[in-house]
């Protein structure tokens, strides 16, 4: 069995495992981690269907007793609701501080396992087994972790660290086209911000996979390590995502966060010029429409702007956008949100 392992220094120090086939060995890479620990398999309905059994089956044949829940798949399933339902799951199973959660799924099941584990006992540990490329490449690393509530997108979570994430490329195999995609935003988003040889690697398709979740990965957990709490340059992998957020809640999170990311990389690519700096919305536009996303902003900029008024990165009168300098090259730009408001007015 081959992976490549990346280690990641944090409050809680783990490593990421990235390779073909991984997911059979998933117990004994536990194993000296947890020892002989209960473990609560945290799941949506798609992922059950598919590698429910055989999750359950690579655990029991390592000695473990593990208990499964599994949540309808989908963004609304990140709720209150089924934060509070796994929570007394975990409490009826009688689980212990001794005793881990595995996240198996998508970024909504990530989110929720982690901050869930965040909150069991005070705190248990928890492993990430991302199943989408947008989880592997970002959020099962870095320990951000939260649920929606109606004012918006992550706004209740926590900082917590995973104790391991097994990422099993082949697991993507299976992926609809449009989920796929999806965390192909988030790749281009890393070549935009900080990697310009990855950024031009894009461009022939398809990409190698392994090589492209590794290098993203690495990305990550060097801005992680960093930078782990938020408080300055790990905010640049925020680029797209203050406007793509407000995509998302504008439309009831009809618009999949993939492509509210794309759209919301396009706007803050146009604000770019118009602040002085380096003008690369028509070649990111490119890329992204190769890579089959629309691109157009389905609101206007009054509905852009009201919606981010709540978002997380706004300290007082002023909110935090990633704008592009070059391919590979973004900053963080503290903005006051009246100029915000007109700049958006401009570019939507």
């Amino acid at each position: 069995m081959q992976y490549n392992t990346i280690h990641v220094e944090a409050s809680r120090s783990y490593d990421i495992l990235i390779g073909r086939g991984i997911l059979a060995g998933l117990g004994g890479f536990i194993r000296p981690l947890l020892g002989n620990c209960r473990l609560a398999v945290l799941t949506d309905s798609n992922v059950d269907a598919l590698y429910g059994n055989a999750i359950m089956e690579h655990l029991s044949a390592a000695g473990y007793n593990a208990c499964k829940y599994v949540i309808p798949a989908g963004e609304a399933s990140k709720c209150a609701d089924n934060l509070l339902a796994f929570l007394n799951f975990m409490a009826g199973a009688q689980l212990t501080r001794s005793d881990a959660v595995i996240a198996f799924g998508g970024g909504v099941v990530g989110d929720l396992g982690g901050l869930s584990a965040s909150l069991y006992l005070r705190g248990v540990k928890y492993i990430q087994v991302p199943t989408t490329l947008l989880a592997a490449v970002d959020s099962s690393v870095g320990g951000k972790t939260a649920i929606d509530i109606p004012a918006g997108k992550n706004l209740v979570g926590s900082f917590y660290q995973p104790s391991l994430v097994c990422c099993d490329t082949a697991l993507m195999d299976t992926l609809q086209k449009d989920i796929y995609r999806d965390g192909c935003a988030e790749v281009i988003k890393y070549g935009m911000i900080l990697d310009a040889e990855l950024y031009k690697t894009l461009h022939t398709l398809p990409f190698d996979r392994e090589a492209v979740v590794a290098r993203c990965v690495e990305i990550k957990r060097d801005v992680v390590q960093q930078d782990e709490f938020d408080n300055g340059i790990r905010g640049l992998l925020n680029f797209g995502h203050t406007f793509g957020h407000a995509i998302e809640k504008l439309s009831n999170f009809g618009v999949s966060h993939g492509e509210a990311v794309a759209k919301g990389m396009v706007i803050a690519a146009r604000i770019a010029p118009l602040c002085g700096l380096c003008d690369v919305a028509d070649e990111l536009s490119a890329l992204l429409v190769e890579y089959g996303f629309d691109i157009a902003c389905p609101y206007s900029a009054k509905e852009v702007y009201d919606a981010l008024l709540s978002d997380k990165k706004r300290r007082g009168g002023k909110i935090s956008v990633v704008l592009p300098r070059s391919v590979g090259d973004c900053t963080l730009v503290d903005m006051p949100v009246e100029e915000l408001k007109d700049l958006l007015q401009k570019v939507i």
